[in-house]
């Protein structure tokens, strides 16, 4: 038999290849978590498995009843149209970390966007090149997906993407966690989230702070994207009122030590 490049490579990813080697889209899942007011959001137990693979929606270290009250602010960035720099305007004024999920195209076409990121204290990681459903792939495709993003980021930038990586509209399997995790990522989902992605759709600057603000929790990881403008625009008095409620803004790191 003859071992082509092609299989040495895939032998490389390790298990993940031989349990599954192509990830399929009938595996597929998307990520959701039912609300649960201030109490934090209860995992469905045939998604617990999620934890074998390090992935991580809330801060494990916290409970409801912790003395000690954080929530950690997330960011899927794919592009620029402004409001990015506003947000970053904000965390800037108020002193919060977060982490920004990013795509190609923000680190291409806005490379200084993305190094004032890390220039200003905020955690840049991989929500893959160009934002396929990673479900769709063969493990090598995904790992390639990803790779190919690190090698841009560091040719635009000169530093290196941290190990953090969400899924694109998190839509997920136990094959692709487990490629992840053989690439030495960390898998970010969310404890919450809500419909600000379209542009064309805005919503209501009342409505979705009083939802935002309605939903908190203890150890909350937080999704929201940056090219919103009703995020930009509540942002500062989110992060007041978060403050007032007696929260603080911790980093991925804080918990789960990548």
């Amino acid at each position: 038999m003859k071992i082509t490049g092609k299989i040495i490579s895939a032998l490389a990813l390790s298990l993940c290849l031989t349990i599954s080697p192509i990830i399929s889209s009938a595996e597929s899942q998307g990520w959701y978590i039912k609300k649960n007011g201030h109490n934090r959001p209860v995992l469905p137990k045939d998604e617990e498995y999620i934890s074998d693979y390090n992935a991580y929606y809330i801060d494990p270290t916290l409970s409801d009843t912790s003395e000690r009250k954080v929530i950690y602010l997330t960011f899927d960035a794919g592009y620029e149209n402004g409001n990015v720099s506003r947000i970053l305007d904000v965390l800037k004024k108020h002193d919060v970390p977060a982490t920004f999920f990013i795509l190609d195209n923000i680190v291409l076409k806005n490379t200084d966007v993305v190094l004032r990121m890390t220039n200003e204290g905020h955690t840049v990681g991989n929500h893959t090149k160009n934002h396929k459903d990673m479900t769709k792939l063969t493990a090598e495709e995904m790992n390639r997906n990803l790779t190919d993003l690190e090698k841009i980021y560091t040719e635009k930038t000169g530093l290196t993407l941290s190990r953090f990586f969400r899924f694109p509209e998190g839509r997920f399997s136990e094959e692709t966690l487990c490629t992840a995790k053989e690439m030495g990522y960390t898998t970010v989902f969310w404890s919450f989230a809500y419909a600000d992605w379209d542009n064309s759709k805005q919503p209501d600057l009342a409505k979705a702070k009083k939802k935002i603000l309605d939903n908190t929790h203890n150890g909350e990881i937080i999704l929201l994207h940056p090219t919103s403008a009703t995020n930009a625009a509540i942002l500062d008095d989110l992060i007041t009122e978060w403050q007032s409620m007696g929260y603080t803004f911790g980093r991925l790191q804080d918990f789960c030590g990548n």
